[in-house]
């Protein structure tokens, strides 16, 4: 990008705020016709486009292990330089930006879900769904979850590291297929459905997160539920991130993510130590190698014989894989674009078996240790966590399921000050990475009052919606919204090859000229 240009590229930034203005403003104008034509969108692309989800998914994954072990693998961001960050901070940020605070509250409820509405025809409530319970919310925050989120970063971290562009976009990655289409129209359009995706997607996590924040000061302080509480949640947790986000990369994000991941070890630590250890280990241990077992059918069960003879339709894989698919979908280029800004110096291979170890590992506690807790207090008879869930909504499940726990008037608190952190570490890198995509060049990071408009941008409408009653409709619209990024996302992995390639071949003849010379 020529730097006469200017820093902004404007026509993106602007273009993205009208774009999900053009949106949320008809859902506040007409909420009640405007939830009801995007559920309807939603419900058409997952019935019938899911199957492309599926197997975007599974081919991500695919590709991505055999990219780490092949040629590609040994290329390094950044030629003869040690990574910025020590493995520690590294998969502490990328987790933290990976996953937020919906890992607290999907974590330690989801099974439920499960073992009441079991999948693959399995009898509700039975001791087969027990096993599936146990090993399906794993699967769906595993591998696959995290080779969508690093799929990106590999032609992002290319360009910016190797290629030395300094410029963190979409269109920009995408160069190699659509050449100087990238500086046109088409570029702006790729940048602005990437950001809309984000913007879309922030609502999901503010949806989970805020009303668990609220349960929990509920639990300690006795403050009602309201709206105005909720409100002050957001403001609060909106504070924190614009804070770190203007702080930048190594004195912001970093501290906050490092301090929620010992956080995250002692919250986890206690509750293997005082919970039923035997009972949590061998059950984690298992789901593993029940998803081992059966990870490709897991990964491709469609559900094809729905309303035919004896079998039954339940749109498990609509309601559950191909929703977090698409989820993963929306925040994929983001994370992408995260990640490949903290893995200077990391090679490719680093950086795709670093982030699906790390982020799966981190899912795997997660669910394995809170999700496998809250099942244990189910069968024992202790504590009816369906029964409530049912009753009372998940985030007084999620605090009736701490309140088992020793010293829960310590363990809550540590619970809330996670979940904030956790909202505030994905907000914080989101701003970040957006201040990014809307500058013409990033020399060492956006800069200060852009990444501040888009910590506040990034709240601002949500919690607009939330007023409304409309964060659902915002969640549905960043799931049709990721509809295209399948195709975005497949022109990133192409363009990595060809460019990777292209630089290789010129690389070899150079060598051969020097030798003939």
């Amino acid at each position: 990008m020529d730097k006469k240009n200017g820093i902004i590229d404007w026509p993106t930034f602007i273009g993205a705020f009208v774009l999900l203005l053009s949106v949320t403003v008809p859902l506040i104008l007409f909420p009640k016709q405007g939830e009801a034509v995007l559920s309807m969108m939603n419900t058409f692309v997952t019935g019938n486009f899911g199957v492309l989800y599926l197997v975007f998914g599974l081919g991500t994954l695919i590709f991505l292990i055999y990219v780490a072990f092949s040629k590609y693998g040994k290329i390094q961001m950044g030629k003869d330089i040690k990574p910025e960050f020590s493995n520690f901070s590294w998969a502490a940020m990328l987790f933290c930006a990976g996953i937020g605070s919906s890992v607290l509250y999907w974590g330690t409820i989801e099974w439920a879900y499960y073992y009441t509405s079991p999948p693959l025809g399995v009898e509700p409530n039975s001791t087969e769904a027990i096993q599936w319970a146990s090993s399906y919310g794993i699967f769906h925050w595993g591998p696959v979850a995290w080779a969508i989120y690093c799929l990106p970063a590999l032609p992002i971290a290319y360009f910016y590291y190797v290629r030395k562009k300094p410029v963190l976009k979409i269109s920009e990655a995408c160069r190699p297929l659509i050449g100087k289409r990238a500086d046109g129209p088409l570029g702006k359009v790729i940048d602005i459905l990437f950001i809309f995706g984000l913007l879309g997607g922030a609502g999901t996590t503010l949806a989970l997160g805020t009303p668990l924040i609220a349960a929990g000061l509920n639990n300690m302080f006795g403050w009602e539920e309201t709206l105005s509480l909720k409100t002050y949640i957001l403001v609060i947790c909106t504070v924190i991130f614009a804070i770190s986000a203007y702080s930048g990369l190594k004195k912001g994000i970093r501290v906050l993510s490092d301090v929620n991941l010992w956080l995250t070890f002692l919250l986890l630590g206690f509750v293997l130590i005082v919970g039923p250890t035997v009972f949590l280990t061998e059950t984690t241990i298992n789901s593993i190698g029940l998803i081992a077992d059966n990870f490709f059918h897991m990964a491709t069960w469609t559900e094809p014989f729905n309303n035919m003879g004896p079998f039954e339709k339940t749109s498990f894989p609509e309601y559950w894989t191909v929703f977090y698919w698409a989820w993963w979908l929306v925040y994929a280029p983001f994370i992408g674009l995260f990640i490949a800004k903290i893995s200077r110096g990391r090679t490719v291979k680093q950086m795709i078996l670093g982030t699906i170890l790390y982020g799966t590992l981190g899912c795997v506690l997660y669910f394995g240790l809170l999700g496998n807790y809250g099942l244990y207090l189910e069968l024992s008879g202790q504590f009816s966590v369906v029964d409530v869930l049912n009753n009372e909504g998940a985030p007084a499940a999620i605090m009736g399921t701490l309140e088992q726990l020793p010293l829960d008037w310590i363990v809550i608190p540590v619970f809330i000050v996670l979940a904030i952190i956790f909202l505030a570490t994905t907000f914080d890198s989101g701003s970040y990475i957006l201040a990014a995509v809307v500058q013409n060049y990033v020399e060492d990071e956006p800069v200060k009052w852009n990444r501040l408009f888009w910590a506040f941008a990034l709240s601002f409408l949500p919690l607009i919606l939330m007023y409304i009653g409309g964060l659902s409709s915002l969640q549905t619209a960043s799931i049709i919204g990721g509809f295209p990024l399948l195709i975005i996302m497949t022109m990133l992995a192409i363009s990595f090859i060809k460019a990777a390639d292209h630089d290789m071949l010129m690389a070899k003849k150079k060598k051969e000229q020097k030798k003939a010379s």
